[in-house]
C-alpha cells in the first residue's frame, strides 16, 4: 500500500476546502477595502490642495475626520481578527 497515493488523493479531495472563495462575504470585504482605499486618497487629495490653498480649510478637517474614523474602525476590525487567531490558537487539538 502506498502512503503518498492515498495522501495526495485526500490533499487533491480536500483543496476545495482551504481554496478562497469568492461568494458574498469576500466581494462585501472587498468593497470595504475599496471604500477605505477612497477615503484615504480624498483626504489625501484635499489635503494637497489645501497646502496650496486651494481648498476650504473646514472641507480639509471634515475630511481628516472621516479618514481618522475610516483608520480607527480598520485597526478594531484588525484587533478582532488577531484576538479570534489567538484564540484559535489556544485550542486544543
Amino acid at each position: 500500500m502506498d502512503i503518498t497515493k492515498i495522501v495526495a488523493q485526500n490533499y487533491a479531495a480536500n483543496k476545495p476546502a482551504t481554496s478562497a472563495s469568492t461568494g458574498a462575504g469576500s466581494s462585501a470585504f472587498l468593497s470595504s477595502v475599496k471604500s477605505f482605499h477612497e477615503t484615504l486618497a480624498a483626504s489625501e487629495s484635499l489635503a494637497q490642495q489645501a497646502m496650496v490653498s486651494q481648498a476650504d480649510p473646514h472641507a480639509l478637517v471634515n475630511a481628516l475626520a472621516q479618514t481618522e474614523l475610516a483608520v480607527q474602525t480598520v485597526v478594531s476590525v484588525r484587533d478582532k481578527v488577531v484576538e479570534a487567531y489567538q484564540e484559535i490558537l489556544r485550542m486544543p487539538v
